[in-house]
Parts: C-alpha cells; structure tokens; sequence
C-alpha cells in the first residue's frame, strides 16, 4: 500500500495567482507532501472569482516549492487543450521540479469549455475523449516519433524531445464507476471528494478501480487513491460553519449544474444553496472530532488525503493543520 500523503488544496478559484503561490509555499513550509491546483476558465462564482492559467501557475510552483509534489486536480486534456500539448507542458513541468509533478485528468465542465467555443458533448463522449486523450499523452511521453489515429485525435511523428527522468504519474477523477475502472486500467492513481456518502466510495468507485486493475494484470492495492477533504476546520465553529457558503455551489445537483457556463448563472443558483452548503464540508471545531472524522476516509482506504479549506484566512488554516491536525494524522496512520 502507498504511504500516506497529506495534500493541500491550492484552489484557484479562490485566490490571485501571487497568493495563490505564496500559500503553496506556506503549505510546503507547514509540512504538507502536496499541492495540487484546479484547473478552470472561469470560476463557479463571478464576483470575487478567479481563474489563474494552471499550467503558467504550476511553472511558478516548481520554482517557488523545493519539496512537495505538484498536480492538477483536475486539468481536462479533451477540449481547451490538445493532448499532445498537455504531454509537452508537463514534460517540461516535471523536467522543471525533478519529478515532483503529477498529472490530474477528469471529463471536464462546460463552465469552463462552452465560454471558449466547445459544442458540449454528451457524458459518453467526454469519457471517450478522455481515455483517448490520456492514452495519447502516456504514448506521447514513452515513444519517439509517434504517428497516432484516434476518433477524437492525431498526431504525426510527434516527438517530446524534453522529458524527465521518471514516468510522470497520471490520475483519473472519477465520480462513477467508469472512470474509476479506467483509471485501474491506465492510471497511476485516482481522484474523487469527500462528502458524497459511503456508498460511493466503498460499494461503488473503489471496488471499480480494483475491477479496471485487476482486467489489466495491475495491482490496485499499489495505486495511490486521492480524494479532495472539504474540511472547515476552525476553533470557531460558526466561523467554520459560514466559510462553507462561499463554496454553496458544491450542494447542487449534479441536474442543477449541468449545463450551466455561465460564473454569473452558477453564483446565483448558489445562493439558494448556502443553508445547506456546510453539508458537502467536514466542519469541527474539535481536534479530537476533526480526527474521527478524517478517519472515515482513511478506513475507507484512501491513502493521499488533499485538503480544502473554503475561508479567505488560507494563511491561518494551513497553520492550524500544520501544528495540530497533521502531526496526529501520520502518528496514527502514517
């Protein structure tokens, strides 16, 4: 089994891309083993929104960070941006940090796709383009001159001249049991988020990436298993209780989202979500409490735990788990 990995959540959305920088290096310097970005056009909210390239962000990080491990979570490699061009940049990424970079994959949002022209597919067309699109990327990285024909995509003698010494790992989000069965096939690890119910993540995605493993002669069991912690962490629990309605987009329905491209439009329907948005969020105000329930996912069998902390005092959050949630976390487990 991986050993544990405690990651923080450098959510783009939330922040400048300068700070953003400056609470990596924070993170780092608390004792986190990741940081890993978000990947977005626009934001799921349009006043006080962000959306930093990721891809110029994480070349910033590789020369800020010295130690942590640097990944998308997650970067869609089937629209905005051609594969062959996902295979070149985090070529160059991981050349840049000495295979401190992990490429983090999904299917994608149209809130991110449709603004810049996309003709949003269907859920079975997005999951082709993204396995199609993973699989050029992993050829791209191994093989010289490489002449690819796919359904969605093709390149001709293609070559990453710059590449790093190790295989840069890739992770596949799932939040269904095909993608998780996809990455047990192809994948290096996999990613999902907290607060959906145990029967996602014990009856349904986790024994998929096992089945996608074992059909393709691969150990699951060596696979590193991500999941994104919503965590409100704060000795002030009605502090911690109102943080989570900058994020009351995540209590939406999945019918409720889709479709929607528009930041303005998303905001709005989030709005009528903030009663309820603490219901997506691990909130505690207690170290003890805060623990048990982390513990949840841990017994789940999640190995690489990334926290998200929804305030603007990112500063002081990333503090607080440094000096006492961390520590205890990797005496127990880790």
């Amino acid at each position: 089994m991986p050993e544990l990995r405690l990651g923080y959540k450098a959510s783009a959305e939330q922040f400048h891309p300068q700070r953003l920088l400056n609470l990596a290096v924070a993170a780092e310097q608390a004792g986190f083993d990741s940081v890993w970005t978000s990947d977005h056009f626009q934001p799921w909210r349009h006043n006080n929104g962000h959306a930093p390239n990721a891809l110029t962000w994480l070349g910033a990080a590789t020369q800020a960070t010295r130690r942590v491990i640097l990944g998308t979570s997650v970067l869609t490699p089937s629209f905005r941006y051609n594969p062959a061009i996902v295979a070149q940049a985090f070529a160059t990424l991981s050349c840049l940090a000495e295979d401190r970079v992990i490429l983090g994959v999904g299917t994608g949002e149209s809130l991110n796709e449709v603004p810049v022209g996309v003709d949003w597919p269907e859920q079975s067309e997005r999951f082709a383009r993204l396995k199609e699109a993973t699989q050029l990327i992993q050829q791209l990285w191994r093989t010289e001159r490489l002449d690819f024909q796919g359904e969605y995509y093709r390149v001709h003698t293609a070559t990453i001249y710059d590449r790093p010494k190790n295989p840069i790992p890739v992770y596949i989000a799932a939040s269904g049991p095909a993608a998780a069965r996809l990455a047990g096939r192809i994948g290096d690890g996999f990613i999902c988020t907290s607060g959906k119910g145990a029967e996602l993540y014990v009856d349904t995605l986790l024994p998929a990436l096992e089945e996608g493993a074992t059909k393709a002669g691969r150990d699951a069991s060596k696979m590193d298993k991500m999941i994104e912690m919503k965590v409100s962490f704060d000795t002030d629990r009605d502090r911690a209780m109102e943080d989570t309605k900058v994020w009351a987009a995540l209590a939406l329905s999945g019918e409720q989202k889709m479709g929607v491209h528009d930041a303005l439009e998303m905001e709005e329907l989030a709005k009528a979500a903030e009663p309820i948005a603490h219901t997506r969020w691990l909130v505690s105000s207690d170290v003890d409490e805060h623990l048990e329930q982390l513990k949840t996912y841990l017994d789940y069998g999640f190995t690489h735990l990334v926290f998200h902390f929804p305030g603007d005092d990112q500063l002081a959050a990333i503090e607080r788990y440094g000096n006492l949630i961390l520590p205890r976390l990797r005496e127990r487990y880790g």
